[in-house]
């Protein structure tokens, strides 16, 4: 072998071993091969924040067969990604395999293509140490600052919590968008919209004109006095304004525009885009998915320009170069393109198909000519009111230009007005007042939450979908839709029938994959900005990112960025530990219950939050409640915890017995006359209805189900459990049941579960068959205590210690069914 050439993914390996052809061997690292050691921080303070690396467990054999391929091959060539984690990686790969970092070959390409790969090889250079460095320094920062912060977390308020630098910085601006909306107090205004008639000079009808009251009302009486002006009043167009206009194509994607636009306009996820992306990349379809960059090369520009000229014609292309803003971006040369702008479709998954035609829109509307508007706007006078008036507005697309290839919803007629002229008389067609409430700040998407954290400089490409991904995974954040609440509003119409005012329904607040705080990110982040402010003020976040840039420019020793900031930081953390557990977990005295005068407190456990009454003094045992969905703990009144208290509570009797059979015969039942009894579990309400009989509540307030609705739900859980069995085996443990994904093996007393294929007729497995399947199978998973054992010795304490001291374990032995 002459030359082996290391790459990070598999898939690259095989594409560009294509093209370089005979002579070459590429293999892949699979990303990285080392890390800091896991044991312990891994960094030595002491001696210039010196890391110890270490190959991870899952690499050592792939290492391995790279240091004998290396041996073998006259030259080695690190290709991998032209980022900073990338020129990190290959110096890890030189560092792993013995070779001599200041000679050993490095190439980059920011797309897989033959003349990309080729103009690489035929210049190499060597591994860039400032950008290695810039890279290090990140890692290291991060470690230092996960490492002394999440134990002191995992002390004063809950195990297994997390810190981050830019972890929490993105969870701390998710909580104080959600403070921002509970504190909004919502007004509202009358907004005027409607229609018009318009008039010739006979009288007669020549078409409709959309018009609005540019102002709004404050109340409904001065928006009923307005419309019973207009209804006896003459109206006729009072001036009229025609210019052209023109929009421009928005610059090729970056990574952060692309996040924004796949979630937009295709339903993705950040994660999501990144994985497509990456897969998109590597069989050579675009160009590298993480950049800062908004440029395109000459070559790319030209070849755009033949492409547009080819398919649309001369008049369509309009040639530009665009230059990022951001004095930062890094050191990525190309913006997010195809690789080939003749290429408008590619084969393969269907979401791949549709990414890349959303980058190839972006990228070829960029080179294209502007659309050419006319917008006209028209003010329309009222003659008892001189000092009003309403506008129309419309606007024409006279020549689309880039909208041929990417079209925000705009329509050549959208918004055309009929033709007019000055002193034009107007009828009245419909006008209505309508009572329209302020709405409070929006919650972050991820899209939004990605600008937002680019806008201010916080992380880079490659740390946002990671970012996003780890918040929600630790439970600081959920993603979910939400459901509105219904609400009246006033609304006043005004006809050729006259005035009718009414009140209507609507459904307000509905939210869709928005990112909501759980209440443990809350107590997180002010404990965090209390005590370790710097590291959460989001100017800093964004000065340690500069740092890294100067860094990466070979201007600043990473280690003076690294002791500057730990001179800083690591006092605070001496001193957070004086801080007591109350304190940090923001107990909350809500007050005494009324009855037994016993303090009641709202304090946060292992399971969640939940109000308690007593604190144990003079040996009196304290009760618990958890806090109901949607409750909070820094909103939860002295009120709202007694009701709390009211549960368990008994809804009332069965009022008929139901039953179910399923296919073996087992009989689920229930008896008239059974207890139904609401309560509030971990996990949420649920009603026990027998010994370990569960039914859980959606949808209804425990304190409040009727016996009605419990019945019913009863009767649901009773029915769904019997559908549930598909197959059984007499004289066996061994089921086959319906899950989420479908028909699957199980057995009732190892636990154990085994995939049954979905073309597969589930009732013609034999008992031999699905035995074997789940000898086979994995062994299931413990969870809680069980799979608290497992834990590492030295976290063990800490979980006894949250156990004790939080009444959610004795609960959830009993309702984890519900």
């Amino acid at each position: 072998m002459t030359n082996l050439v290391i790459v990070e993914s598999p898939a690259k390996a095989k594409t560009i071993e294509k093209y370089l052809g005979k002579g070459f061997t590429v293999r892949s690292s699979y990303g990285h091969i080392r890390d800091i050691q896991k044991k312990g921080m891994g960094i030595d303070i002491a001696n210039g924040f010196s890391p110890n690396y270490e190959i991870s467990a899952d690499k050592k054999k792939n290492v391995a067969e790279l240091k004998k391929l290396a041996k073998e091959a006259e030259s080695v060539w690190l290709a991998t990604d032209e980022d900073r984690e990338g020129e990190a990686i290959a110096w890890h790969l030189a560092e792993a395999l013995n070779l001599d970092v200041s000679n050993t070959r490095r190439i980059v390409f920011h797309e897989i293509t033959k003349p990309a790969i080729e103009a690489a090889v035929a210049a190499p250079r060597t591994v860039d140490m400032d950008l290695v460095n810039a890279q290090q320094a990140r890692r290291i920062l991060d470690r230092i600052v996960g490492f002394e912060l999440s134990p002191i977390l995992w002390k004063k308020i809950r195990t297994g919590l997390s810190a981050g630098r830019v972890q929490s910085v993105a969870v701390r601006l998710i909580v104080e968008r959600e403070k921002e909306i509970e504190a909004f107090e919502a007004g509202f205004s009358f907004r005027v919209q409607g229609k018009l008639v318009l008039l010739d000079d006979q009288g007669l009808e020549t078409g409709e004109v959309e018009v609005k009251r540019s102002a709004t009302f404050d109340n409904e009486e001065d928006a009923t006095a307005f419309l019973q002006a207009v209804s006896a009043a003459n109206l006729s167009v009072l001036s009229l304004e025609e210019k052209p206009a023109k929009r421009s194509p928005k610059a090729p994607f970056t990574t952060s525009t692309l996040q924004q636009e796949a979630a937009s306009k295709l339903g993705f996820s950040v994660k999501q885009t990144m994985m497509i992306a990456q897969r998109l990349y590597e069989s050579g379809k675009i160009t590298y998915m993480r950049t800062d960059s908004v440029n395109l090369s000459e070559v790319a520009i030209a070849q755009a320009q033949q492409s547009i000229e080819s398919a649309y014609g001369a008049e369509y292309v309009h040639v530009r170069r665009y230059k990022t803003k951001q004095a930062d971006a890094q050191e990525a040369h190309e913006a997010i393109r195809p690789t080939d702008f003749n290429v408008q479709e590619v084969t393969g998954e269907r979401n791949e198909q549709r990414l890349y035609q959303l980058i190839w829109r972006r990228a070829i509307a960029s080179q294209m000519a502007d659309a050419q508007l006319m917008r006209t706007s028209v003010d329309i006078a009222i003659d008892s009111l001189p000092s009003d008036k309403l506008t129309a507005k419309g606007e024409v697309i006279t020549f689309d230009g880039f909208l041929k290839v990417y079209d925000f919803g705009d329509k050549s007629e959208e918004g055309r007005l009929p033709p007019m002229k000055i002193g034009q008389a107007l009828q009245l067609g419909s006008l209505v007042a309508r009572q329209s409430f302020a709405r409070p700040p929006a919650r972050y998407n991820e899209a939004s939450l990605v600008r937002t954290l680019e806008e201010m400089g916080i992380g880079r490409p490659s740390t946002y979908a990671p970012t996003i991904d780890t918040i929600q995974q630790r439970g600081y954040v959920v993603k979910e839709d939400r459901e509105g609440k219904p609400r009246d509003y006033r609304q006043i119409t005004l006809d050729v029938g006259g005035i009718q005012a009414e009140t209507l329904s609507e459904m307000a607040g509905s939210e869709k994959n928005k990112l909501f705080p759980t209440d443990i990110a809350g107590i997180v982040t002010n404990f965090l900005t209390k005590h370790f402010g710097e590291v959460l003020d989001y100017q800093f976040t964004a000065k340690v990112e500069d740092k890294f840039d100067v860094i990466a420019q070979g201007n600043m020793p990473w280690q003076t960025m690294l002791d500057d900031f730990y001179k800083q930081f690591h006092p605070k953390v001496e001193a957070a530990e004086d801080v007591s557990r109350e304190e940090a977990g923001q107990a909350r005295l809500l007050g005494n219950h009324p009855e037994s005068a016993l303090p009641m407190y709202v304090k946060i456990g292992r399971f969640g939050p939940y109000v308690q009454i007593g604190d144990g003094e003079n040996d009196e045992k304290p009760t618990f409640a958890s806090l109901m969905p949607g409750q909070k703990m820094d909103l939860i009144t002295l009120d709202d915890a007694l009701e709390l208290f009211k549960l368990p509570r008994e809804v009332g009797l069965m009022p008929e017995s139901y039953s179910a059979q399923a296919v073996d015969g087992t009989l689920f039942a229930v008896e008239k006359g059974q207890k139904l009894i609401a309560k509030q579990g971990p996990f949420g309400p649920y009603l026990e209805y027998g010994p370990k009989c569960y039914a859980p509540i959606k949808g209804f307030d425990p304190l409040n189900i009727t016996l009605e609705e419990a019945a019913a739900l009863v009767e649901a859980k009773i029915q769904a459990e019997a559908d549930k069995i598909v197959k059984t085996f007499p004289g066996t443990d061994v089921k086959i049941l319906k899950g989420r994904w479908g028909p699957y093996i199980t057995d009732l007393v190892t636990k154990k579960n085994a995939k049954i294929a979905k073309d597969e007729d589930a009732l013609q497995l034999s008992l031999e068959e699905c035995q074997k399947r789940l000898d086979e199978a994995p062994e299931p998973k413990k969870r809680g205590r069980a799979a608290a054992k497992k834990a590492p010795a030295k976290k063990a304490p800490a979980k006894k210690a949250a156990a004790k001291k939080t009444p959610a374990k004795k609960t959830t032995a009993k309702t984890k069914s519900s």
